[in-house]
């Protein structure tokens, strides 16, 4: 059967689907994965077929030019405009079920109008919870149980780029009836429409408040590539010393890599270790600091004394798999509530916001992490109990079921 998963987002954000793909290809299926062009390679390079998505999210989470709001949600209503033209073209080429993450909700309604079932492949929690706040929230302010669940509520019943697959003009050309978000929600909640995370129940579990087919089963690990191996200015400075430690910051330090990378270099400094930088800056930066471009994290992080990162849910999942200490840097979205979690599962010391990191900050934090030895414990008992997981079983099982019944 045709099965098509509709990742939307940056590299994080489509890279845990090769995993799963991969597993649904040798349970029988033909798999593609939907995404936006830069991620093709990452796709095709697994042995799926990659549908593109046009736009790009990139200028929507980097700092620049100070823009008017009104600018900005144009921007926002562009880039939502694209990507609901592209799943929707995507679709048109041949599925039998579509697999959605959290920023692919058009998919729910052009299921709708093909005829085929649909569910959803969350890397986030979003689904409205007392347990901890709305995972868009940059700030990951917690308003009260109660608070906290209205707002999820919010984010599901107000029309928004994240959701604009259930704005009229879609449905209109389609072929469907008329319906507002905050019925698309209520159906969505009466029919029990069935999500799957992508993340471990030891890392964030299941929240006793969530309705039952909302499913917390394990990680998707991202599929690597046939035959990768090392180059060997990685393999000898990974081998060349005492363990480094890794420090990357996602997609928001890219616009400032060079003055990001800066920090970390005097951090690095400050606290006496090695480190292997994912900033943006490649390759040498000193004998004891090396910038690397993309590297699978199965490989890399076991090597690695601690890994410092932005807090994303699959690189989050990384480091834990690989057993080693973390220190939290996060910036917006989903971020500040993984950062939160590595620090109450003590593998991490207290997390520095990416807002506020300075040299000093982030040094503190590394030296902590790698010379307390109760994180590394905890670490590495963690990793074997997460490694035991297989996420990717019942959501093969629910495609066959669901494919089916159709």
């Amino acid at each position: 059967m045709r099965v098509l998963i509709v990742g939307v987002g940056t590299r994080g954000d489509v890279a845990p689907y090769t995993g799963l793909g991969v597993r649904l290809r040798e349970a029988g299926h033909r798999v593609a994965v939907a995404a936006h062009e830069p991620h093709a390679e990452l796709v095709t390079g697994a042995g799926l077929e990659h549908r593109p998505i046009p736009g790009d999210p990139l200028p929507l989470l980097l700092p620049g030019a100070r823009v008017s709001l009104a600018a900005r949600a144009r921007m926002f209503a562009r880039y939502a405009a694209q990507v609901t033209g592209g799943i929707v073209a995507a679709a048109e080429q041949g599925a039998d079920i579509l697999l959605l993450g959290v920023a692919a909700s058009a998919g729910y309604h052009v299921a709708e109008a093909m005829g085929v079932p649909s569910m959803g492949v969350h890397l986030q929690p979003v689904e409205p919870t007392g347990d901890f706040p709305l995972v868009a929230s940059a700030l990951g302010r917690s308003f009260g149980r109660w608070g906290n669940r209205a707002a999820a509520r919010l984010a599901f019943a107000v029309p928004s780029p994240v959701h604009a697959g259930s704005a009229r003009a879609l449905r209109a050309r389609l072929g469907l009836p008329p319906m507002s978000s905050r019925a698309v929600y209520r159906r969505r909640e009466s029919t029990r429409w069935r999500v799957f995370h992508g993340y471990s129940p030891l890392v964030l579990p299941r929240p006793a408040d969530w309705r039952d087919r909302l499913e917390v089963r394990g990680y998707w690990w991202p599929e690597r590539p046939p035959g990768w191996a090392p180059d060997d200015v990685l393999a000898d400075f990974v081998g060349s010393g005492p363990p480094p430690v890794f420090i990357g910051f996602g997609s928001q330090a890219a616009a400032r890599a060079e003055e990001y990378t800066d920090l970390a270099v005097r951090a690095l400094r400050r606290a006496g270790l090695r480190g292997v930088l994912q900033t943006g800056v490649p390759g040498l930066l000193g004998d004891d600091v090396l910038g690397v471009g993309d590297v699978p994290h199965d490989w890399l992080f076991p090597r690695m004394a601690a890994v410092a990162h932005h807090c994303g849910s699959g690189t989050t999942g990384a480091g834990l798999r690989a057993g080693v200490p973390a220190v939290g840097l996060p910036a917006v979205n989903d971020q500040p509530l993984w950062a939160a979690r590595l620090a109450a599962l003590g593998v991490a010391p207290d997390t520095v916001p990416f807002r506020r990191l300075t040299a000093e900050r982030l040094a503190a934090a590394l030296h902590a992490a790698v010379t307390e030895v109760a994180y590394r414990c905890r670490a590495a008992a963690l990793a074997t109990r997460i490694r035991a997981e297989d996420g990717a079983a019942a959501v093969i099982s629910a495609v066959r079921d669901d494919i089916a019944r159709t």
